[in-house]
């Protein structure tokens, strides 16, 4: 048995270096790599409250009471007064441009960007376009993913003038999601260069390596984007992701030192997100890969508390238990994570091991016997059955 159980130890290894927190789309659940879902981009800061008054805001009683609502923060206030201009006399570019600039200010970026185009096209016609409007109408495109409409006001927002860190990542946002991923690249750099502490353009350039699988770069730059922003839970994520993409690249040392890395990146996640069934997930993973399996069974029995556990939860938690050699915890956890999967052959896999760990043998060999069942051509499944059969009564 001690040779049958070193097989089935190495084996359980090597599925630790696919393990991953997501099922596969085929609908089996073992892990195949570790991948994270897109994690969303970081919001910039915002530039309407800080965007120069409108040209000629003076001219008239009306606009001029809208902006100084504006100015003093009253927002709603700004939008009503500056409608009152433009349902008089359509053609007023300032009113149009002080109901986009208090809109924008409100968030309701979609409503910003219709009146502030039209501001554009009015400032256009009378050959007077003004660089403000530019801006914020860029903002508000961005803010809406209308990103084609906002690159060529972007491009012409940062092409002179000091270089403006926000408005340098609302362009390279703008052309990572234009198919310009060189460019994006080259705008990222010099918001950094202007701004070293901006948080999107850190992220993003950490999430470009990543997509090119360079976990090195990755880990870099979201290393810095962590530092300007602790908060930023995308951040950690993906940083864990990284470590742990490099470790399983690495042996020995390096790749020891990159899984506690990932367990301290994993760590500042749960900080943010202390309930949260993912970062529990990925802070198990990341103990599982750094050896420390009775806390990463802590941490996942945390997670599979509820009937709404997922099957990969689940998984992990009895695999987990599996390695710290408690099998009637990892039988009960992979139980339930086989009434969730089914399918999962791998969920049969360590049911198996558990079973047969703690003599239950012909517990084992129904569940090898699932597992062969729904992979014939697996002679892990067919060696174990054979094994713990004659022990089976």
């Amino acid at each position: 048995m001690t040779r049958q159980k070193n097989s089935i130890a190495a084996a359980l290894a090597a599925l630790l270096l696919s393990a991953a927190p997501v099922l596969a789309q085929s609908g089996a659940t073992r892990p195949r790599r570790v991948a994270p879902t897109q994690p969303a981009t970081p919001a910039p800061a915002d530039t309407a409250s800080t965007a120069a008054p409108p040209a000629g805001a003076a001219q008239t009683g009306t606009v001029a009471q809208a902006f100084a609502l504006y100015e003093q923060k009253k927002y709603e206030e700004a939008v009503r007064a500056a409608r009152a201009v433009t349902d008089a006399d359509p053609k007023n570019s300032d009113g149009w441009k002080v109901a986009g600039f208090a809109e924008v200010a409100l968030g309701k970026y979609a409503e910003g960007a219709a009146d502030l185009q039209r501001a554009l096209d009015l400032q256009r016609a009378a050959k007077a376009e003004d660089p403000n409007t530019v801006k914020a109408l860029a903002q508000a495109y961005t803010r809406v993913e209308k990103y084609a409409e906002a690159l060529p006001l972007l491009v012409s927002a940062t092409s002179t003038g000091t270089p403006d860190a926000t408005l340098l990542y609302f362009r390279g946002l703008a052309e990572a999601n234009t198919g310009k991923a060189a460019d994006a690249e080259k705008s990222f750099n010099a918001a950094i260069k202007a701004d070293p502490k901006n948080t999107g353009s850190l992220f993003y350039l950490g999430r470009m390596a990543w997509d090119r699988k360079d976990y090195t770069g990755a880990i870099n730059w979201l290393n810095r984007a962590t530092l300007a922003d602790a908060t930023l839970a995308q951040a950690w994520t993906l940083l864990t992701y990284s470590y742990l993409n490099r470790g399983a690249a690495a042996t020995g040392p390096k790749a020891d030192a990159d899984y506690l890395a990932a367990v301290r990146a994993s760590e500042s996640l749960l900080k943010l997100k202390p309930n949260d069934e993912a970062a529990l997930n990925l802070n198990a993973q990341a103990l599982v890969r750094a050896g420390q399996f009775v806390r990463a069974a802590t941490v996942l029995e945390k997670a599979a508390a509820g009937d709404a556990a997922k099957p990969e939860t689940l998984y992990l938690l009895g695999f987990s238990h599996n390695r710290a050699k408690n099998y009637p915890r990892a039988a009960a956890a992979l139980e339930r994570a086989a009434q969730k999967a089914p399918d999962n052959v791998d969920v049969y896999r360590e049911l198996g091991f558990a079973y047969e760990a703690s003599k239950q043998y012909a517990k084992a060999l129904a569940a090898y016997e699932k597992g062969l069942q729904l992979a014939p051509d697996d002679a892990y499944f067919k060696e174990s059955a054979d094994r713990v059969r004659p022990f089976a009564k």
